[in-house]
């Protein structure tokens, strides 16, 4: 089913498109196109599905496991996320981190990931790898290394894992802990897929190496090809490296299936947790599994009341009653059961019942009452639309048909569920609100901050009282563990075979009367458009005592205009199937737009008035002040995101690119729509702004687009404005800690000024980023995860802006290594600085470095993304095509000269985290260091309040 739709993950071919029902036939028509595959199954029992596509520029292998979260063994939960981890390290020919290294020298990208159905690890590659990543997956299906060395250090990375995706977060705990929970009670689906601290800790490596000899073979594995590659050449390759692996001779271990009591008393959990700025409210209802036939009408359920702004959680909740800072509604399904759930982030200033109020009306509405024809036909429209969008890729398929087949065994799912979605009729969305939103099933949670909690309530009072199922205790393993080969033994990887061509997008650019420059790349044959107008300016023409002005500008520019009320605009918007978002960087502001090709009259229509005829309405204007106040008072207290506003602020100080481009709570509030109108006035003008159109239009159709969608805009007299010093001097380096009480974890960012994107030292300074933090081969992972295992991730980035931008390393962390890990980020560095690279170092990082940007342009977003830099920064239109030539020309002695400004002694350094762990060692060894606890942090001061 179209499960991908709402909750990420994706199905296969549509090989049939279904008329729309009768209720939608006004509707655009978009009829995504199908998947082709062809299927073989080895004597082994190994399922072999081939996609290929001879215009992409890649190739993407994936292995999925039918194996999961569910088959956890006793007391260990999280195990088979573990091993996830731990397959991808080692193999008997393998040195650990090898298969990483091997990926990202070929100018490619791996990961992995766990459900509770699978476990899936997948590559994308240029075509001349793919024979070497068939290799690899068969080196850790049947040979891999389970040491202890890689088991202690994978353990810890996956601790470090928990607490940055669970712990630091403020709802980390309500979405993964509570909620999961509470979800199911006697299933096999009631453990967090990432396990916890306690019984991770308890697992050993016996444990390891029973579990990948238990469940890790040929019968269990569907391996999925899709890109550029002969198929013939894959068949004989497949045979070559996997026909000969032998399935174990004893079965599968078998849980026999707990069942599960129907719920028939409704049941309130209140749950507790540190650094919670807002409450919430959540819902649980008992769903069906993946194969129900009831999956379609909860997608356009789900998709009435929680889908963009038009959606009724949105509207009630958020727009109208205004007790919620966001609101959503969807069903998630396994293989073998699923759950329907609302989730709500109280808005500020409101009380917890209120918005319980408001979501329960909403949840009555929908059982009571039939939605109306028009709300059914836009939700079709979205949910096919979106459908759309995520076949654009060949790594974007293969997901799609990956998931179809270990969800509901059958890769030709999704030709009945997208007949499924245009079938549905207002009678069957209500027939499943009132199957599925059972008031006697339900599971209502409160989650408020842990300084609510009455004396006496223990920290777990969350837990569900229903006893958790007995799993499978996996039988220990028989063979005997594999160990890494002498370097003299090892076999090596094959080699890289001959490029494949790929196609290349077709880039025209036209200037209209007004001034406009048009920009049409032409870069898919699937029916879709991506159009991103860019206008000059951005966060840093916004005055000193109003940071977020030239960001709420762009936001609230489409929240009503040229006679349509923002709820009208959603409605015309999402009934086209057609996304728009809207905001500023440093250098410029954007608004971008995707939808099929067949909307593109009505979104052409849209994005004229957004630009041309904002309303900015008082009413609106103060609704989207409190959403915005709500949005950032939540990102502010999450130690990421405020390390990254506090780095921006030391190192650029009082000038404008040091304020928050999205202002701060109190430049929120003071903003006035005078001011807002006066930003608009002067800095969106056609002579001031780009229009970049990507897709499936030919370059006539895109500019006739943009000539009846703006050409009508008309260009004011004067100069263009400008802005004059956007970086300013450079400060003095120093160290800031911020003390965030309750923080699950320490966010660790450093950084020094670098050049601006159109200084040709960018192109070195980009290979010696990816020497330093580029991927896992990026001296940061290297000595922050993999050698130490203290943090999930650790990585670098170059700032592209218009003057000088930052190069910048972060990661984050348990409180307790705050000051290992900042010193080891600190030394990385001058090590990038000091320790001249070898020649096949700095060719190794060239690769990375290009294989990121030539994988960023595949979608018809990225590359307008792409095109945008490039007009806002001053680039030739050729960077697209050009960048992985101009990386490629790296020498160690450009790299070399480049790479001065890497000194530590440079960086602005900030750590935020609970300080009282780690500030008196901290302070010993940085005795020049500042704290500021973060209820007196100032943002909008360049002092930063003191």
């Amino acid at each position: 089913m179209l499960r991908s739709l709402l909750l990420g993950s994706s199905f296969a071919v549509l090989l049939a498109a279904a008329p729309m029902a009768a209720s939608a036939q006004n509707s655009p028509d978009i009829a995504p196109p199908p998947l082709e595959f062809t299927h073989r199954e080895l004597a082994n029992g190994l399922d072999v599905y081939a996609m290929p596509d001879a215009t992409a520029g890649t190739v993407t292998v994936t292995l999925w496991y039918d194996v999961g979260g569910k088959d956890d063994p006793q007391g260990r939960s999280g195990f088979a996320h573990l091993f996830e981890h731990i397959l991808s390290r080692k193999t008997i020919n393998l040195p650990y981190g090898q298969i990483s290294t091997i990926v990202e020298n070929a100018g490619g990208s791996r990961n992995a990931s766990t459900g509770q159905d699978f476990t899936n690890y997948y590559e994308t590659v240029p075509p001349q790898y793919l024979e070497t990543m068939l290799w690899t997956h068969a080196e850790r299906m049947a040979r891999p290394v389970v040491d202890e060395a890689v088991f202690n250090a994978e353990r810890d990375i996956v601790k470090e894992e928990l607490r940055q995706r669970v712990y630091a977060p403020p709802y980390g705990r309500l979405g993964v802990f509570v909620i999961g929970d509470n979800s199911y009670d006697q299933s096999i689906y009631r453990r967090a897929v990432i396990g916890s601290i306690e019984e991770l800790d308890s697992a050993g490596i016996e444990d390891a190496r029973a579990f990948h000899e238990a469940y890790y073979r040929p019968s269990t594995a569907t391996m999925i090809v899709s890109g550029n590659f002969d198929p013939a050449q894959l068949d004989r390759w497949v045979d070559q490296y996997f026909a000969g692996i032998e399935n174990p001779e004893r079965p599968l271990p078998v849980l026999e299936r707990p069942v599960s009591a129907p719920r028939t008393e409704p049941r309130l959990v209140t749950a507790y947790a540190p650094n919670v700025p807002l409450p919430a409210i959540a819902a649980i209802f008992p769903g069906p599994d993946a194969s129900s036939d009831d999956n379609a009408a909860l997608d356009v359920m789900g998709a009435i009341l929680s889908r963009g702004q038009s959606s009724r959680l949105y509207r009630s909740l958020v727009y109208d009653k205004q007790v919620a800072a966001n609101a959503f509604m969807g069903s998630n399904v396994e293989e073998e059961a699923g759950v329907v759930t609302a989730q709500v982030t109280v808005a500020a200033g409101k009380t917890v019942e209120e918005a319980e109020a408001a979501l329960n009306a909403e949840i009555a509405r929908i059982r009571d009452e039939p939605v109306t024809a028009a709300e059914l036909a836009e939700a079709q429209t979205e949910l096919l639309a979106s459908d759309l969008r995520q076949r654009e890729t060949s790594s974007g398929r293969a997901f799609m048909l990956g998931q179809a087949i270990v969800a509901e065994h059958d890769p030709r799912a999704p030709d009945q569920a997208v007949a499924a979605i245009r079938a549905v009729t207002i009678a069957d969305v209500q027939r499943v609100a009132q199957k599925y939103l059972d008031e006697n099933a339900r599971v209502s949670i409160r989650y408020l901050d842990d300084s609510q909690r009455p004396e006496g309530v223990s920290e777990d009072s969350w837990k569900n009282p229903a006893t958790v199922p007995t799993y499978l205790s996996v039988p220990p393993a028989l063979q005997a563990p594999n160990e890494l080969l002498p370097e003299g033994q090892r076999q090596a990887p094959p080699a890289p075979g001959e490029a494949r061509p790929k196609a290349a997008p077709e880039i025209a650019e036209r200037t209209l009367s007004n001034g406009l420059r048009v920009i049409v790349a032409r870069s898919t044959d699937l029916p879709i458009m991506n159009a991103q107008l860019v206008i000059g300016g951005g966060s840093s023409a916004d005055p000193a005592d109003r940071p977020g002005l030239a960001d709420f500008t762009a936001s609230l520019a489409s929240q009503g205009a040229g006679g349509r009320s923002a709820t009208e605009m959603a409605r015309a918007l999402e009934g086209a199937g057609a996304n728009l978002n809207s905001g500023a960087g440093a250098d410029s502001s954007t608004l971008a737009v995707s939808a099929p090709i067949a909307s593109a009259a009505v979104v052409g229509d849209i994005l004229s008035d957004v630009v041309e005829n904002p309303d900015f309405a008082p009413a609106e204007l103060e609704r989207s002040r409190t959403r915005t106040v709500n949005a950032l008072t939540v990102a502010l207290r999450q130690p990421g995101p405020l390390a990254s506003q506090v780095l921006t602020r030391i190192a650029y100080g009082a000038a404008p690119y040091g304020a928050p481009g999205t202002g701060t709570p109190a430049s929120l509030r003071a903003l006035t729509r005078e001011e807002i109108e006066g930003f608009h006035d002067r800095w969106w003008r056609p002579d001031n702004a780009a229009l970049i159109v990507t897709g499936g239009m030919t370059a006539e159709e895109g500019f006739a687009f943009a000539e009846r969608t703006l050409g009508d805009w008309a260009r004011p007299a004067g100069a263009v404005p400008t802005v004059a010093n956007r970086a300013g001097s450079a400060t003095a380096p120093r160290i800031v800690v911020v003390d965030l009480p309750g923080s699950g974890q320490a966010a660790v960012a450093a950084a020094v000024r670098g050049p601006n994107r159109a200084d040709p030292s960018f192109y070195p300074l980009a290979v010696a980023n990816a020497v330093m933090g580029g991927g896992q081969g990026g001296y940061l992972f290297q000595e922050v995860r993999a050698k130490r295992g203290l943090s999930y991730g650790a990585a670098s980035s170059l700032g592209a802006r218009s003057e000088a931008g930052l190069i910048t390393a972060a990661t984050q962390t348990k409180n307790e290594s705050a000051l290992e890990v900042l010193d080891l980020v600190l030394a990385q560095f001058d090590r990038v600085r000091t320790e001249a690279p070898t020649a096949a170092q700095v060719t190794d990082r060239e690769t990375f470095a290009a294989g990121n940007f030539s994988r960023s342009i595949e979608t018809t977003g990225g590359l307008g993304g792409v095109l945008a830099e490039a007009v806002t920064v001053g680039l030739p239109l050729d960077e697209a095509a050009a960048y992985a030539e101009r990386v490629t020309a790296t020498t160690p002695e450009t790299m070399a000269a480049a790479t001065g400004l890497l000194n530590s002694d440079q960086a602005y350094v900030v750590v935020v985290g609970d300080s009282r762990i780690f500030i008196d060692a901290m302070r010993a060894a940085h005795p020049d260091l500042m704290l500021i606890p973060a209820a007196d942090l100032d943002l909008g001061s360049p002092t930063l309040g003191l």
